[in-house]
């Protein structure tokens, strides 16, 4: 696993913005200061594609990849369902109290789009996907 995180840490298929994108939405981590935006392609409620611009970590751009090959193709109700739980399981190793809010910002950035998207009124935060 260690493998793939690096080498996705180096290359970034999905870097950029976004030209045809449907919805977008900027998240930061006040913590660390990592900035995000990610750009979504929704069509009949399927995410068709997904990209990001950034200022972060390496960790957050490490989880970047793995998150984006995962929602490709996926209903938006399922990703809403999502939570740090999903994200630990796409990882496959441990991740620290102080590194969570890092490898999550990805998530939490395309839930906030979808909802954007959906327009239900609704915004996540970090402790929402972090409660268990």
């Amino acid at each position: 696993m260690w493998e793939i995180i690096t080498y996705y840490s180096k290359n970034h298929p999905n870097k950029c913005e976004m030209d045809d994108f449907t919805i977008e939405h900027k998240e930061e981590n006040r913590t660390c200061w990592d900035t995000i935006t990610v750009f979504l392609k929704i069509e009949n409620e399927i995410i068709k594609d997904w990209s990001f611009v950034w200022d972060t970590s390496i960790i957050t751009t490490r989880v970047s990849s793995i998150f984006w090959e995962s929602i490709i193709w996926k209903n938006i109700n399922e990703v809403l369902t999502y939570d740090y739980e999903y994200i630990k399981s796409l990882l496959d190793e441990e991740i620290s109290k102080k590194r969570e809010k890092r490898a999550i910002i990805w998530l939490l950035a395309t839930k906030n789009s979808i909802h954007k998207f959906l327009q239900d009124s609704k915004e996540e935060d970090f402790y929402d996907l972090l409660e268990e």
